[in-house]
């Protein structure tokens, strides 16, 4: 195999481990809660070969990272999600994909790029109606089995989905409906999107098709009892551009934000399309409706990080802060009102499941102490803590791993528990050793550290989204 190219994306934290592996019996440092017991799946990019054109890690190959829990011991596996491209490439012995351009894929296997239903499987992993699925913008679900990590392939829910399924779903802990959308659904960088309900048992019951106000890349959006929000912010995709050589996904600030409200029972006849400032949002962390006042929580950037502006010049270093919004759909003429309820940076957030779509207290979040400047271009520090928030009262608790990186948290309720009463598990990786570990907080006091941490004897890369499946 020849050498990882010369890309700040492929080195250090970044750089793909080119093996598979079971460690059936990790190493704990601290005491590993007996009653945490289930799996914690993460999914991100993991090149199988070395790129030999321009890379960007949001084209990875997907890998799945499953650590699991068993009465306080922890064992580990990591599998290629085994893709259409991935065994192309296998086949073919080496990088045959482009980025994020398709035009720029090898013209043997354009054709392919083109009509390719199952993409890299790198983004998300989340667990619904018995099923592991593996998600990416853009394409749809890829199933893995949960025990052995084997790829299974498609799925499109027997049969009923036709369009591709963003990277995030929304799930009523209530019903155990999953709500999903998909963008560009009539075609690459279309103003084509629809709407999909699923029951608990994993069957579409209602699949709803209508247009964005413009192409845009729509990475999460927002669930509440009586509300879908699809927020449509002015990272641009066209395919005019991508033809001519020029940025196909880019910042264009002048198209303003337009957020889509529809009614949760209605349809999208009855959708209200509201104005709003030029911002970016990757993550949502949650949403909730009270007497046609519609309150959430965003991790807000100025401007879309790590994308070029429409000539080709990088967007300016921006940072998210958690913000509040707000939107009063009893007035004539709905507005939305947008405040920062923190200032440390935020991303990745997530909160006690069992309160999603509802009123809620408890969230946490990726964030920096801006002491560990960041390798890669176009950053400026590293995410290197964890915070949890209340959102009632703005007060922030946060625990820093000085020079390591931190991922996506996730909460896991102990049994019969309060809101927030329960575990907080992120998987660090320490820039000075190169390995990696599992770590454990209890979730409402995440200042004290990590109470138990799962040694991984080698780097586990960057990853982006995971879910836990209890016992």
């Amino acid at each position: 195999m020849k050498a990882w190219p010369d890309n700040p994306f492929l080195q250090g934290y970044y750089e793909p481990i080119t093996f598979e592996a079971t460690a059936p019996d990790l190493v704990v440092e601290g005491e590993m809660p007996k009653d945490l017991n289930g799996t914690f799946y993460r999914n991100g990019p993991n090149p199988q070969f070395p790129p030999e054109n321009e890379y960007h890690f949001f084209t990875g190959d997907g890998m799945v990272h499953a650590f699991t829990f068993d009465g306080g011991r922890v064992s580990h596996m990591n599998r290629w999600a085994r893709t259409q491209r991935f065994e192309i490439e296998k086949r073919l012995g080496g990088s045959y994909f482009s980025g994020l351009n398709p035009l720029e894929t090898d013209p043997r296997l354009l054709e392919f790029v083109l009509n390719d239903k199952q993409g890299v499987a790198n983004t998300n992993v989340i667990w619904h109606g018995d099923r592991l699925l593996l998600l990416t913008e853009g394409f749809m679900p890829f199933q893995m089995d949960p025990k052995t990590l084997e790829s299974l392939g498609t799925w499109d829910f027997y049969g009923k989905l036709k369009t591709s399924m963003t990277a995030h779903s929304r799930i009523d802990p209530r019903t155990g409906e999953m709500l999903f959308y998909s963008y560009w659904s009539s075609g690459p960088f279309t103003t084509g999107m629809e709407l999909h309900k699923v029951s608990r048992e994993g069957f579409v019951t209602e699949s709803h098709a209508f247009e964005a106000p413009y192409a845009a890349m729509v990475h999460d959006f927002v669930v509440t009892d009586n509300y879908i929000l699809f927020p449509v912010m002015p990272l641009t995709g066209s395919m005019d551009r991508a033809m001519a050589g020029q940025p196909p996904l880019a910042w264009e600030p002048e198209k303003g934000t337009r957020i889509g409200v529809m009614p949760r029972n209605g349809t999208p006849d009855a959708m209200v399309w509201i104005a709003a400032d030029p911002c970016y949002v990757f993550h949502f962390m949650n949403g909730h409706d009270k007497g046609g006042v519609i309150t959430l929580e965003a991790c807000e950037f100025e401007h879309a990080p790590l994308f070029p502006f429409v000539n080709g010049d990088m967007t300016p270093v921006t940072n998210p802060n958690m913000s509040q919004w707000v939107i009063d759909m009893n007035d004539s003429n709905p507005s939305v009102s947008m405040r920062a309820i923190g200032d440390r940076g935020a991303e990745f957030p997530v909160i006690d499941p069992r309160f999603a779509m509802q009123e809620y207290r408890h969230g946490w979040y990726t964030s920096s102490d801006r002491k560990v400047p960041a390798p890669i271009p176009d950053s400026d520090f590293i995410y290197n803590a964890i915070d949890h928030i209340d959102v009632t009262t703005g007060e922030v608790d946060s625990y820093s791993f000085g020079n390591c990186y931190v991922t996506e948290p996730m909460f896991v309720p102990s049994e019969g528990a309060a809101e927030g009463e329960g575990y907080v598990l992120d998987l660090i990786y320490n820039r000075d050793t190169n390995t990696s570990d599992m770590c454990v907080f209890n979730s409402l006091d995440i200042s004290a550290g990590p109470v138990a941490r799962a040694k991984v004897s080698h780097r586990v890369p960057v990853s982006f989204h995971g879910t836990w499946v209890g016992a």
